[in-house]
């Protein structure tokens, strides 16, 4: 009985922002038939505590030249990046949107390349 109290309901992002984009992320995973964003979306739902924080050298790491890099969560500056990469994300952190030069939000993203195709997603 006193678990039951304990128990709190899941409410989701409470970012207007954040839960506008999962919105829009969802519809044109069904619209494009495009798998990637409602994968984008499932990553973004997620806690704070669990969403994905990635530092440059492990996108310089798991990336090629000219790629376009999708980070659903938090891109940190730890490292250098030595690539020619287009980084879309979340959020970046104030160190790193100085060390970047090329970089895009996901609703821009989700705009200029509705299939998601040729898109590396790292989670």
């Amino acid at each position: 009985m006193f678990y039951n109290k304990l128990k709190m309901k899941r409410t989701g992002p409470t970012n207007p922002e954040l839960a506008k984009l999962i919105v829009e992320l969802k519809i044109a995973s069904i619209k494009n038939e495009s798998k990637i964003w409602k994968r984008v979306a499932t990553e973004l739902e997620k806690p704070t505590r669990q969403r994905r924080h990635v530092n440059l050298q492990d996108i310089n790491k798991n990336s090629n030249d000219g790629e376009t890099v999708l980070i659903p969560g938090k891109v940190l500056a730890t490292g250098e990046l030595t690539k020619q990469i287009k980084v879309a994300a979340w959020q970046f952190s104030a160190s790193a949107t100085e060390k970047l030069k090329d970089t895009i939000s996901i609703s821009q993203l989700m705009k200029d390349n509705p299939k998601g195709s040729k898109i590396r997603l790292l989670c």
